[in-house]
């Protein structure tokens, strides 16, 4: 994502409530895009807010373009 994008913006409470929710158990990260911007196309990120989930080996899962409600993570 990026801190300036709407969208983002919604999602900063969902990235912060999961933080809490599953610190020690999850790492989560936000990679501000706008500011990094050789991270989109490592990640082969063509929007944001991209969330992209990964399992325990580092083997991507799950993918999610847009807003995503805390209740459907």
């Amino acid at each position: 994502g990026a801190k300036s994008c709407i969208p983002c913006k919604m999602m900063a409470p969902v990235i912060e409530s999961l933080s809490k929710e599953y610190e020690g158990k999850a790492a989560i990260v936000f990679i501000d895009v706008w500011k990094n911007p050789n991270e989109p196309q490592k990640f082969g990120i063509k929007t944001i807010p991209t969330q992209i989930f990964y399992d325990k080996d580092g083997k991507e899962v799950m993918r999610h373009e847009g807003y995503f409600e805390k209740e459907s993570i």
